[in-house]
């Protein structure tokens, strides 16, 4: 990881470490950055991207960018969007001088415009399929509204990939039916993992659903 990380301003980041020190938040894990280096190494070699260079990537909850910084350093291009709830993360993205549109993805709303295509788009741990007020999670509706929002926003041969959490309640990553309508799509599915290696397939359901409106 050395020569990755060799562009990195140190003494900035010892100042953002010891900023947190005290703090009892959960989010206070993210300065353990050796951590989150390896984490976010293994997913860039899962996806082959240390095979390449010069792919568009956006990374959905990009959280404080250490898979984003990794990447530039691979000389990909990037793009995160997240909230700005938590200033350790922006204190992160400020640090690895990645790009990051501030925005909450919500269930039937559309992206903001975000002016290119990518090869890959990305979310880990995804939280943005839950709404915590009433412990729920999004079903084929939701998904096929915000895939079919996202679709505008992929290049040719594009790939996406989503790690889902537990849901909490039932212990499992999806319901039997939401399974199925990503393996619809084009989707291979593994335990968290739904990963759409060329694109994405119409979902083939006869249901009414809506679809976000285009943009000019």
């Amino acid at each position: 990881m050395g020569p990755l990380l060799a562009n990195l301003d140190q003494d900035r980041l010892r100042e953002i470490q010891a900023r947190y020190a005290t703090s009892t938040n959960h989010y206070v894990k993210y300065t353990e950055v050796d951590r989150f280096w390896r984490e976010n190494r293994k997913r860039i070699q899962d996806l082959g991207l240390h095979r390449c260079t010069g792919k568009r990537v956006l990374d959905l909850g990009c959280g404080g960018g250490f898979f984003l910084y990794l990447l530039t350093q691979l000389g990909h291009e990037v793009v995160g969007l997240d909230i700005d709830e938590f200033p350790l993360f922006g204190d992160l993205i400020n640090l690895f001088g990645v790009p990051c549109v501030v925005w909450a993805i919500e269930a039937f709303k559309a992206l903001p415009d975000l002016g290119a295509r990518f090869d890959y788009i990305t979310a880990f741990a995804t939280r943005f399929n839950r709404s915590a007020e009433r412990d729920w999670y999004w079903g084929p509706s939701e998904w096929n509204f915000f895939l079919n929002d996202l679709e505008q926003y992929l290049a040719p041969g594009s790939q996406v990939f989503f790690s889902l959490n537990r849901r909490r309640r039932e212990g499992d990553y999806y319901t039997p039916e939401l399974r199925e309508f990503f393996l619809s799509r084009g989707a291979t599915v593994e335990r968290d993992r739904v990963f759409f290696s060329n694109g994405l397939r119409p979902w083939t359901s006869h249901s009414t659903v809506a679809r976000p409106p285009s943009k000019k």
